[in-house]
Formats: structure tokens, C-alpha cells, sequence
């Protein structure tokens, strides 16, 4: 299973948008030199106010290119890093990947998936009723979150559009993403 790098975003200043680039640098144990959530522990505002001691799973934000095209039937526009994501992607069923699965993108950086973002309340100041789009609840009444998943770098490299998403599934019983 493969896919795609579409985008490439980061931002060294806490904004919910993220400004595409022509390269990020992954840092090992660290996240996207440069962007504001990169670090080894905690960096999201309200999970510093909880607990600044906390690891940092969500050092890698990655979003599926599909979601623009889905949220755009019920009129919303959205373009790569406009969500706050760091890799957009094309061609990966990011949300049905189990914890731990391992994304080699590009020549040598590797991401572990640790789980799914949860989306909050800044979506619907980016653009009225987005959060609707991304956050629902299935048949059952389960919460579905469409905003993508967070990683931690495992191997650093640089990653740039048009790279490679190789995924490599963990061993034994697969854990579904939860949020993180």
C-alpha cells in the first residue's frame, strides 16, 4: 500500500493555518523543524495547561487530500495546510491505519501513526460548520473524526510533494486510532 505527499506545510508561530513549503525537515523524536509543535513533549496549547510533561504524540500532523474533495460537495474550500496539517496526502486510507502503523515517505524519514487529531472548535473560525464536516457520529452514535492522524518521527529526513508513503503495518492484533 502506498501513497502520496501532495503538501508540505509548517509554521514556527502558534496559528491554525500552516503556510505550504517547498520541503519540511523531520526531526527524529522531535517533529517538523521549525514549526511550533515540534518537541519531545507537549506543545498543544491546551495540553500544556494540563500537563506540560506529557510526551508529544502529535508531533506530525497528516491529512488525506480526499477530505478537501468531500467537504467541498457541501460547499466548503479547503487547501492543503489550511487545517493546520504538515503532510497532506493522496492515496492512503489514513483514518483505517492501526497505532503503530510506520509511514517511510520519501528517501528516509519515518513516521509511527499514534492516533487521530481531535479536531476542536478553531475549524469553525477558520470557516463556519466545518467542524461539522470533519467531526460526526456514525449509525451507531460513535464519534467519527475526519481530520486526520498524528505521528512521531521515528527516522528524520526531508519530505517534499510528490514523495512516496510507503505504510508498514505492526505485527499482531491491530489497534483502531483513537484520538491523541
Amino acid at each position: 500500500m502506498s501513497g502520496t505527499v501532495t503538501a508540505v506545510s509548517s509554521n514556527g508561530d502558534y496559528s491554525f493555518t500552516k503556510p505550504n513549503r517547498e520541503s519540511v525537515r523531520l526531526l527524529a523524536g522531535l517533529g517538523v523543524e521549525g514549526d511550533v509543535h515540534a518537541g519531545v513533549t507537549v506543545k498543544h496549547r491546551s495540553r500544556v495547561a494540563q500537563d506540560p510533561t506529557q510526551p508529544n504524540l502529535r508531533q506530525v500532523h497528516l491529512i488525506h487530500e480526499e477530505l478537501f474533495a468531500e467537504v467541498g460537495e457541501e460547499g466548503f474550500k479547503v487547501a492543503p495546510g489550511e487545517l493546520g496539517e504538515n503532510i497532506t496526502t493522496r492515496g492512503i486510507d489514513l483514518l483505517g491505519l492501526p497505532v503503530g502503523t510506520l509511514l517511510r515517505i520519501g528517501a528516509s524519514a519515518v513516521l509511527e501513526v499514534t492516533g487521530l487529531r481531535n479536531p476542536c472548535l478553531q475549524i469553525d473560525n477558520f470557516q463556519n460548520g466545518l467542524l461539522k464536516q470533519v467531526v460526526g457520529r456514525d449509525e451507531a452514535g460513535n464519534i467519527v473524526r475526519k481530520a486526520g492522524i498524528m505521528s512521531i518521527v521515528r527516522e528524520g529526513g526531508e519530505v517534499f510533494p510528490g514523495d512516496t508513503i510507503e505504510m508498514e503495518l505492526p505485527s499482531g492484533p491491530h489497534r483502531p486510532l483513537e484520538r491523541v
